[in-house]
Protein backbone atom coordinates (compact mmCIF):
# COMPACT_ATOMS: atom_id res chain seq x y z
CA UNK A 1 0.00 0.00 0.00
CA UNK A 2 2.26 2.25 -1.33
CA UNK A 3 0.65 5.05 -3.64
CA UNK A 4 -1.28 7.94 -3.05
CA UNK A 5 -4.22 6.61 -4.42
CA UNK A 6 -4.16 3.62 -2.18
CA UNK A 7 -3.56 5.96 1.33
CA UNK A 8 -6.45 8.15 0.04
CA UNK A 9 -9.12 5.29 -0.18
CA UNK A 10 -7.87 3.58 3.08
CA UNK A 11 -8.59 6.76 4.65
CA UNK A 12 -11.45 7.22 3.21
CA UNK A 13 -12.64 3.58 4.07
CA UNK A 14 -11.95 4.09 7.65
CA UNK A 15 -13.22 7.63 8.44
CA UNK A 16 -16.66 7.66 5.83
CA UNK A 17 -17.43 3.65 5.77
CA UNK A 18 -16.33 2.31 9.31
CA UNK A 19 -17.45 5.44 10.90
CA UNK A 20 -13.96 5.97 13.14
CA UNK A 21 -13.34 8.96 14.22
CA UNK A 22 -10.36 10.27 12.00
CA UNK A 23 -7.76 10.75 15.01
CA UNK A 24 -8.34 7.10 15.31
CA UNK A 25 -8.50 6.59 11.82
CA UNK A 26 -5.00 8.35 10.81
CA UNK A 27 -3.40 6.39 13.57
CA UNK A 28 -4.05 3.00 12.21
CA UNK A 29 -2.94 3.89 8.55
CA UNK A 30 0.76 2.74 9.54
CA UNK A 31 0.13 -0.59 11.12
CA UNK A 32 -2.25 -1.30 8.10
CA UNK A 33 0.59 -0.57 5.26
CA UNK A 34 2.56 -3.81 6.76
CA UNK A 35 1.60 -6.20 4.48
CA UNK A 36 -0.31 -9.58 5.85
CA UNK A 37 -1.87 -8.37 8.93
CA UNK A 38 -5.81 -8.94 10.14
CA UNK A 39 -7.85 -6.45 10.79
CA UNK A 40 -7.57 -8.35 14.87
CA UNK A 41 -3.50 -7.21 14.80
CA UNK A 42 -4.63 -3.40 14.11
CA UNK A 43 -7.73 -3.07 16.35
CA UNK A 44 -7.13 -4.71 19.59
CA UNK A 45 -10.90 -3.72 20.07
CA UNK A 46 -13.12 -6.43 19.78
CA UNK A 47 -16.01 -4.20 18.81
CA UNK A 48 -14.09 -1.75 16.79
CA UNK A 49 -12.84 -4.89 14.58
CA UNK A 50 -16.13 -5.76 13.65
CA UNK A 51 -16.84 -2.22 12.83
CA UNK A 52 -14.64 -2.44 10.44
CA UNK A 53 -15.07 -5.65 9.21
CA UNK A 54 -18.91 -4.89 8.50
CA UNK A 55 -18.50 -1.68 7.45
CA UNK A 56 -15.94 -3.98 5.03
CA UNK A 57 -19.18 -5.98 3.45
CA UNK A 58 -20.87 -3.02 3.41
CA UNK A 59 -18.42 -1.69 1.00
CA UNK A 60 -18.11 -5.04 -0.85
CA UNK A 61 -21.53 -5.10 -1.57
CA UNK A 62 -22.04 -1.70 -2.88
CA UNK A 63 -19.12 -1.81 -4.97
CA UNK A 64 -20.48 -5.21 -6.57
CA UNK A 65 -24.11 -3.26 -7.46
CA UNK A 66 -22.15 -0.78 -8.76
CA UNK A 67 -20.52 -2.74 -11.34
CA UNK A 68 -23.59 -2.48 -13.36
CA UNK A 69 -25.13 0.91 -14.34
CA UNK A 70 -27.91 2.75 -12.03
CA UNK A 71 -29.38 5.87 -12.32
CA UNK A 72 -29.10 6.36 -8.32
CA UNK A 73 -25.26 6.27 -8.55
CA UNK A 74 -24.04 8.99 -7.00
CA UNK A 75 -22.72 12.10 -8.76
CA UNK A 76 -19.14 13.17 -9.42
CA UNK A 77 -20.21 16.31 -7.65
CA UNK A 78 -21.77 14.85 -4.71
CA UNK A 79 -18.70 12.28 -3.98
CA UNK A 80 -16.40 15.20 -4.44
CA UNK A 81 -17.78 16.68 -1.22
CA UNK A 82 -16.93 13.54 0.87
CA UNK A 83 -13.29 12.32 -0.65
CA UNK A 84 -10.18 13.12 1.35
CA UNK A 85 -7.35 13.74 -0.22
CA UNK A 86 -3.75 14.18 -0.33
CA UNK A 87 -1.51 16.43 -2.12
CA UNK A 88 -0.54 16.03 -5.60
CA UNK A 89 3.44 15.24 -5.77
CA UNK A 90 4.10 16.96 -8.48
CA UNK A 91 2.46 20.04 -7.91
CA UNK A 92 4.46 20.85 -4.33
CA UNK A 93 6.99 23.60 -6.57
CA UNK A 94 3.86 25.63 -7.54
CA UNK A 95 2.36 25.38 -4.15
CA UNK A 96 5.39 26.77 -2.52
CA UNK A 97 5.71 29.04 -4.95
CA UNK A 98 2.11 30.31 -4.53
CA UNK A 99 2.68 30.82 -0.67
CA UNK A 100 5.97 32.99 -1.25
CA UNK A 101 5.83 35.73 1.55
CA UNK A 102 7.30 39.29 1.29
CA UNK A 103 10.64 39.90 2.66
CA UNK A 104 12.50 43.35 2.56
CA UNK A 105 16.46 44.31 3.37
CA UNK A 106 17.31 45.65 6.57
CA UNK A 107 18.52 49.42 6.61
CA UNK A 108 18.76 52.44 8.79
CA UNK A 109 15.27 53.12 8.12
CA UNK A 110 13.98 50.58 9.32
CA UNK A 111 13.95 51.45 12.62
CA UNK A 112 11.48 54.06 12.33
CA UNK A 113 9.21 52.11 11.25
CA UNK A 114 5.85 51.80 13.85
CA UNK A 115 3.06 48.98 12.74
CA UNK A 116 -0.45 48.97 13.95
CA UNK A 117 -1.45 45.09 14.56
CA UNK A 118 -3.31 42.62 17.00
CA UNK A 119 -1.42 40.07 19.04
CA UNK A 120 -2.56 37.19 17.14
CA UNK A 121 -0.77 37.74 13.81
CA UNK A 122 2.40 39.10 15.36
CA UNK A 123 2.77 35.41 16.98
CA UNK A 124 2.34 33.44 13.58
CA UNK A 125 4.80 36.37 12.05
CA UNK A 126 7.31 35.18 14.96
CA UNK A 127 6.57 31.67 14.76
CA UNK A 128 6.79 31.54 11.52
CA UNK A 129 10.23 32.69 10.92
CA UNK A 130 11.33 30.95 14.18
CA UNK A 131 10.56 27.58 12.02
CA UNK A 132 12.83 28.65 9.21
CA UNK A 133 15.77 28.30 12.08
CA UNK A 134 14.58 25.76 14.41
CA UNK A 135 12.64 23.12 11.71
CA UNK A 136 14.48 23.97 8.31
CA UNK A 137 13.79 21.22 6.66
CA UNK A 138 9.99 22.18 6.48
CA UNK A 139 8.97 23.77 3.82
CA UNK A 140 7.05 27.58 4.07
CA UNK A 141 3.42 25.72 3.38
CA UNK A 142 4.70 23.36 6.41
CA UNK A 143 5.91 25.95 8.75
CA UNK A 144 2.74 28.22 8.06
CA UNK A 145 0.42 25.30 8.91
CA UNK A 146 2.48 24.67 12.25
CA UNK A 147 2.52 28.39 12.86
CA UNK A 148 -1.11 29.03 12.71
CA UNK A 149 -1.41 25.78 14.82
CA UNK A 150 0.10 27.62 17.69
CA UNK A 151 -1.77 30.92 16.98
CA UNK A 152 -4.99 28.90 17.55
CA UNK A 153 -4.24 26.84 20.89
CA UNK A 154 -2.63 30.27 21.99
CA UNK A 155 -5.82 31.94 21.32
CA UNK A 156 -7.54 29.06 22.49
CA UNK A 157 -6.13 29.24 26.09
CA UNK A 158 -6.44 33.06 26.24
CA UNK A 159 -10.00 33.27 25.62
CA UNK A 160 -10.49 30.20 28.60
CA UNK A 161 -8.25 32.24 30.95
CA UNK A 162 -10.74 35.25 29.95
CA UNK A 163 -14.21 32.80 30.24
CA UNK A 164 -15.04 33.34 26.88
CA UNK A 165 -14.51 30.02 26.12
CA UNK A 166 -15.79 27.17 28.01
CA UNK A 167 -15.48 23.76 28.96
CA UNK A 168 -12.95 21.53 27.79
CA UNK A 169 -10.36 21.84 25.07
CA UNK A 170 -9.85 19.54 22.44
CA UNK A 171 -6.77 18.26 23.55
CA UNK A 172 -7.95 18.24 27.08
CA UNK A 173 -10.52 15.94 25.86
CA UNK A 174 -7.85 13.69 24.65
CA UNK A 175 -8.59 14.18 20.32
CA UNK A 176 -5.03 14.65 19.81
CA UNK A 177 -4.11 11.46 22.09
CA UNK A 178 -1.80 9.04 19.35
CA UNK A 179 -0.98 12.11 17.25
CA UNK A 180 3.07 13.01 17.35
CA UNK A 181 3.66 16.08 18.22
CA UNK A 182 6.49 19.17 17.82
CA UNK A 183 7.19 22.20 19.84
CA UNK A 184 6.70 25.58 18.50
CA UNK A 185 7.39 28.65 20.61
CA UNK A 186 7.53 27.23 23.58
CA UNK A 187 3.70 25.09 23.23
CA UNK A 188 3.11 21.31 21.99
CA UNK A 189 0.87 21.32 18.71
CA UNK A 190 0.06 17.90 16.92
CA UNK A 191 1.17 17.60 13.71
CA UNK A 192 -0.14 15.67 10.67
CA UNK A 193 2.29 13.45 8.45
CA UNK A 194 1.85 15.23 4.91
CA UNK A 195 1.89 11.62 2.75
CA UNK A 196 2.61 11.76 -0.37
CA UNK A 197 4.34 15.32 -0.29
CA UNK A 198 7.65 15.58 -2.41
CA UNK A 199 10.21 18.78 -2.58
CA UNK A 200 14.06 18.04 -2.93
CA UNK A 201 14.72 21.90 -2.35
CA UNK A 202 12.69 21.87 1.32
CA UNK A 203 12.85 18.11 3.01
CA UNK A 204 16.84 18.66 3.86
CA UNK A 205 17.97 20.31 6.70
CA UNK A 206 20.77 21.89 7.92
CA UNK A 207 22.21 19.21 10.20
CA UNK A 208 19.73 16.42 9.00
CA UNK A 209 17.79 16.41 11.92
CA UNK A 210 14.33 17.17 13.53
CA UNK A 211 13.03 15.98 16.54
CA UNK A 212 9.16 15.04 16.50
CA UNK A 213 7.76 13.74 19.62
CA UNK A 214 5.57 11.05 18.92
CA UNK A 215 3.41 10.21 22.52
CA UNK A 216 5.81 10.16 25.17
CA UNK A 217 8.99 9.21 23.36
CA UNK A 218 11.19 11.78 21.17
CA UNK A 219 12.63 10.20 18.12
CA UNK A 220 15.53 12.56 16.06
CA UNK A 221 15.14 11.80 12.60
CA UNK A 222 18.50 11.06 11.09
CA UNK A 223 17.78 10.95 7.46
CA UNK A 224 15.11 12.57 5.09
CA UNK A 225 13.26 9.35 4.29
CA UNK A 226 12.33 9.65 7.74
CA UNK A 227 12.13 13.94 7.82
CA UNK A 228 8.60 13.70 6.67
CA UNK A 229 6.67 17.63 5.90
CA UNK A 230 4.15 18.43 8.50
CA UNK A 231 0.94 19.85 8.68
CA UNK A 232 -0.54 21.56 11.99
CA UNK A 233 -3.46 19.51 13.16
CA UNK A 234 -6.63 21.57 14.45
CA UNK A 235 -7.92 19.85 17.20
CA UNK A 236 -11.24 22.02 17.55
CA UNK A 237 -11.98 21.14 13.72
CA UNK A 238 -11.41 17.32 14.26
CA UNK A 239 -13.73 17.56 17.40
CA UNK A 240 -16.81 19.59 15.15
CA UNK A 241 -16.07 17.00 12.36
CA UNK A 242 -17.11 14.23 14.60
CA UNK A 243 -19.65 16.18 16.84
CA UNK A 244 -23.00 18.19 16.54
CA UNK A 245 -20.70 20.93 18.31
CA UNK A 246 -21.28 24.18 16.36
CA UNK A 247 -18.39 25.86 15.01
CA UNK A 248 -17.05 29.32 15.83
CA UNK A 249 -14.14 29.83 13.40
CA UNK A 250 -13.56 28.63 9.81
CA UNK A 251 -12.79 25.22 9.98
CA UNK A 252 -12.58 24.77 6.08
CA UNK A 253 -9.92 22.56 4.95
CA UNK A 254 -8.50 20.94 2.03
CA UNK A 255 -9.86 17.60 1.68
CA UNK A 256 -11.64 17.23 4.33
CA UNK A 257 -8.41 17.13 6.87
CA UNK A 258 -8.74 18.92 9.86
CA UNK A 259 -5.37 21.30 9.63
CA UNK A 260 -4.38 24.36 9.28
CA UNK A 261 -3.88 26.09 6.30
CA UNK A 262 -0.64 27.36 4.80
CA UNK A 263 -2.98 29.84 2.62
CA UNK A 264 -5.42 30.94 5.24
CA UNK A 265 -2.04 31.83 7.72
CA UNK A 266 -0.68 33.51 4.86
CA UNK A 267 -3.60 35.56 3.99
CA UNK A 268 -3.71 36.96 7.53
CA UNK A 269 -0.63 37.83 7.38
CA UNK A 270 -0.91 40.17 4.38
CA UNK A 271 -4.06 41.32 6.01
CA UNK A 272 -2.83 42.24 9.37
CA UNK A 273 0.14 45.08 9.60
CA UNK A 274 -1.29 48.26 8.87
CA UNK A 275 1.10 51.48 9.63
CA UNK A 276 0.66 53.18 12.75
CA UNK A 277 -0.24 56.96 12.27
CA UNK A 278 1.42 59.53 13.10
CA UNK A 279 1.35 60.97 16.87
CA UNK A 280 -1.39 63.77 15.99
CA UNK A 281 -0.89 68.03 16.94
CA UNK A 282 -2.93 70.80 17.05
CA UNK A 283 -2.84 70.59 13.69
CA UNK A 284 -6.56 69.72 12.33
CA UNK A 285 -5.72 68.23 8.77
CA UNK A 286 -6.61 65.10 7.87
CA UNK A 287 -4.78 61.96 6.32
CA UNK A 288 -6.05 61.37 3.08
CA UNK A 289 -7.94 58.56 2.86
CA UNK A 290 -6.04 55.69 1.13
CA UNK A 291 -7.57 53.53 -1.98
CA UNK A 292 -8.13 49.77 -0.69
CA UNK A 293 -5.40 48.15 -3.55
CA UNK A 294 -3.16 51.35 -1.82
CA UNK A 295 -3.97 49.82 1.89
CA UNK A 296 -3.57 46.51 0.33
CA UNK A 297 0.28 46.98 -1.08
CA UNK A 298 1.15 49.21 2.31
CA UNK A 299 0.25 46.55 4.37
CA UNK A 300 2.40 43.69 1.92
CA UNK A 301 4.89 46.50 2.22
CA UNK A 302 4.84 46.20 6.20
CA UNK A 303 5.17 42.46 6.42
CA UNK A 304 8.23 42.40 4.27
CA UNK A 305 9.74 45.11 6.80
CA UNK A 306 8.56 42.95 9.87
CA UNK A 307 9.86 39.72 8.34
CA UNK A 308 12.99 41.00 7.86
CA UNK A 309 13.77 42.62 11.37
CA UNK A 310 12.47 39.07 12.87
CA UNK A 311 14.84 36.77 10.23
CA UNK A 312 17.66 39.11 11.50
CA UNK A 313 16.70 38.51 15.09
CA UNK A 314 16.90 35.12 14.76
CA UNK A 315 19.76 34.86 12.70
CA UNK A 316 21.88 37.40 14.82
CA UNK A 317 21.61 34.24 17.49
CA UNK A 318 21.29 31.36 15.41
CA UNK A 319 25.03 30.44 15.92
CA UNK A 320 24.97 30.87 19.46
CA UNK A 321 22.05 29.41 20.53
CA UNK A 322 21.09 25.16 19.98
CA UNK A 323 17.52 25.22 18.37
CA UNK A 324 15.99 24.25 21.90
CA UNK A 325 17.19 27.57 23.25
CA UNK A 326 16.53 29.64 20.20
CA UNK A 327 12.74 28.26 20.66
CA UNK A 328 12.29 29.17 24.13
CA UNK A 329 14.03 32.25 23.64
CA UNK A 330 11.46 33.62 20.88
CA UNK A 331 8.14 33.56 23.03
CA UNK A 332 10.03 36.24 25.43
CA UNK A 333 10.91 38.14 22.18
CA UNK A 334 7.66 38.26 21.37
CA UNK A 335 6.35 39.58 25.06
CA UNK A 336 9.05 42.42 24.44
CA UNK A 337 7.85 43.63 21.47
CA UNK A 338 3.92 43.16 21.29
CA UNK A 339 1.24 45.87 21.43
CA UNK A 340 -0.07 47.54 24.62
CA UNK A 341 -4.10 46.53 24.86
CA UNK A 342 -6.87 46.92 27.68
CA UNK A 343 -6.11 44.28 30.23
CA UNK A 344 -9.29 41.87 30.54
CA UNK A 345 -11.96 40.87 28.07
CA UNK A 346 -11.78 44.33 27.24
CA UNK A 347 -8.40 44.28 24.80
CA UNK A 348 -9.64 41.32 23.18
CA UNK A 349 -8.34 41.30 19.60
CA UNK A 350 -7.42 45.24 20.61
CA UNK A 351 -4.74 46.64 18.45
CA UNK A 352 -1.48 48.49 19.52
CA UNK A 353 1.64 49.53 18.17
CA UNK A 354 4.84 47.72 17.22
CA UNK A 355 8.13 49.56 16.80
CA UNK A 356 10.67 47.28 14.80
CA UNK A 357 13.42 49.12 17.02
CA UNK A 358 12.45 46.86 19.90
CA UNK A 359 12.79 43.73 17.62
CA UNK A 360 16.17 44.90 16.09
CA UNK A 361 17.65 45.96 19.46
CA UNK A 362 17.28 42.19 20.66
CA UNK A 363 19.83 41.32 18.00
CA UNK A 364 22.76 39.43 19.70
CA UNK A 365 25.72 42.21 19.90
CA UNK A 366 29.13 41.65 17.87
Amino acid sequence: MDTQAELQDLLRFLSRDAKIPLASAMGKIKGLRNAGLTRQDIFADEKLSKQVWNAAKRVSKKRSAADAPSASSPSPTKRKKTDISLPDPSASTEIEQSLELPSREINDGLSNVVLFTNRAPLVLAFAVVLLKYTMPSQPLSSRLSLAQAVVGANSRSKAASLGLEKGRSAEEEGWGQGQPSVKVMGREVRVLRRWGYEDDNSLQSADGNMTITDGSAEATCPDKETEPALWGLDLEALRRSNTSQPSNTDSRTPGGLPIYTAHSARSYLLKSFATASPSTDSSNSQPKKKSAAALAAEKEHNLGLLLGALDSLYSSWSHALTKEELDRRAWAWYMNVRPEVEAGVAGWGGKGEVKLADILTLRRKG
